[in-house]
């Protein structure tokens, strides 16, 4: 089918919602609560357009396109609603900028910047920061919120770990992790899908604070290395101490849809850490010593001889490694399988 958004036409699928045509189509239409994994929201009131033959304006997360359909997204008065939500949500919450580990890469700033937000009109006192820290890689910061329910929608729908949910009511109304408790006391399971859902930073990656804004980190793309499932990762790396800032998941991926458990997304700390082996060690006599490949291959290959020959093969396993690439770990079950000549291979995934 094909709709008309602000005088040009495009086209249109069935059960499409007007947001998505538009971001398809390159539009911006600011919104807050919707999200592509969560589908329509209809709470936040900023993505608001008006639809001929519609009275009012229309939340277009909610609003399902139909053939011929004429929309407008940037009249004066659809600017102006918007302005009024937005505004309202930087009144009522600790929307410091300049300090924030979102700037740069949150959607509230974003409105606020097509809308040309300076300075909210309205103040509803001083707001003290709420920082829970009591998770191990996440922190939560309530003063940020703006209660649009994606992290929420998304622990109970989408990872469905069934941990956040509202509390309270007006103006008491706040994200809670269980029954009220602190994260790190609640049975959340730290995959960090809130985290990444979050278009504000109520929800930040603790071990990322102060370590470079979006901007000055490089983004590359690759496979997460714990287990088969094959989920797509995107590294941000800051290339001055060539260290990885954080991990998230890639959002149009297949495979995992932007989804990630904690070992994919949090359990990058072994790359840089001083305590690798950097060459083979020997025991001899209880002490390790230091030795060469050559010395190491040799010594290793004349035991599996020997085991091989006394015992036969499947005395001897292998125990592949989640901590080196897919390639590394298919040359090494070829080596168990068609050297030593036994099936008994696995993975530490699963530990």
């Amino acid at each position: 089918m094909h709709i008309t958004i602000n005088g040009k036409v495009y086209d249109a699928k069935p059960e499409q919602m007007v947001i998505e045509v538009a971001r398809e189509n390159g539009i911006y239409i600011p919104s807050l609560c919707y999200h592509p994994k969560i589908g329509k929201a209809g709470k936040c009131r900023v993505c608001v357009v008006e639809v001929e033959g519609i009275g009012g304006l229309q939340t277009s997360c909610t609003t399902q396109v139909s053939e011929g359909m004429k929309v407008v997204t940037n009249s004066e008065n659809i600017l102006e609603a918007q302005r009024m939500v937005v505004n309202l949500m930087l009144a009522n919450g600790r929307h410091d900028c300049i300090k924030c580990e979102q700037n740069g890469d949150c959607e509230l700033q974003d409105a606020a910047y097509y809308l040309g937000i300076e300075n909210p009109p309205y103040q509803f006192g001083i707001i003290e920061p709420q920082i829970d820290d009591s998770a191990e890689m996440i922190q939560v910061d309530r003063s940020k919120c703006i209660e649009c329910g994606r992290c929420v929608a998304a622990c109970n729908n989408t990872v469905v770990n069934e941990v956040l949910e509202f509390g309270n009511r007006g103006f008491d109304t706040k994200i809670i992790f269980d029954n009220d408790l602190l994260m790190g006391e609640s049975s959340c399971v730290q995959c960090g899908e809130c985290v990444q859902i979050c278009p504000v930073g109520a929800l930040i990656d603790k071990r990322a604070i102060g370590k470079g804004r979006t901007w000055e980190l490089d983004k590359v793309e690759t496979v997460c290395p714990y287990c088969g499932v094959g989920c797509k990762l995107e590294l941000h790396i800051d290339r001055k101490t060539d260290e990885i800032v954080r991990i998230t998941g890639v959002e149009d991926s297949p495979t995992n849809e932007g989804m990630l458990c904690v070992k994919g997304r949090y359990g990058f700390d072994f790359v840089k850490s001083d305590e690798r082996l950097t060459t083979p060690l020997i025991k001899e006599n209880g002490k390790l010593r230091e030795a060469s490949w050559d010395e190491a291959i040799t010594l290793v290959a004349s035991k599996f001889n020997g085991i091989k020959k006394k015992f036969g093969s499947d005395a001897i396993a292998g125990l592949a490694s989640a901590k080196v690439t897919n390639e590394e770990n298919f040359v090494f079950q070829k080596l168990i399988r068609r050297e030593v000549g036994t099936n008994n291979i696995d993975h530490c995934a699963r530990l």
